[in-house]
């Protein structure tokens, strides 16, 4: 298992930010992944999305690298930001931009405007 938390770690640090989701950007596979990439989307924040459905050791792996046992989770300049729940809460409250901001990942969407 320390293989596939190795590769975990490193994506996490070699992104500015990367969601760990069931499916794809494009094509979502659960409703909680759907919402973070809506809201990620809206922001116009560059992320990269890994599926987790492609391999168990990958599913498992990320609830063990983030002691978090639900998917998605965002990561943010290495830092585990939270699950959906937790996101959507810092976009309804209008922080979410200001944590891009603060960690200098510029949004682009149609939030960045306001």
């Amino acid at each position: 298992m320390s293989g596939i938390i190795d590769w975990i770690d490193n994506e996490v640090k070699t992104n500015d930010v990367i969601v760990f989701m069931k499916g794809t950007p494009d094509f979502p596979q659960c409703g909680f992944s759907g919402q973070v990439v809506q809201i990620l989307n809206y922001l116009g924040v560059p992320y990269k999305g890994v599926n987790v459905l492609s391999s168990d050791d990958l599913r498992n792996g990320i609830k063990e690298y983030g002691s978090w046992p639900t998917i998605p989770q965002v990561y943010v300049k290495g830092e585990f930001v939270g699950g959906c729940d937790i996101l959507r809460e810092m976009f309804q409250a209008g922080e979410l931009q200001d944590f891009f901001g603060e960690r200098g990942i510029e949004a682009k969407g149609a939030a960045a405007a306001q």
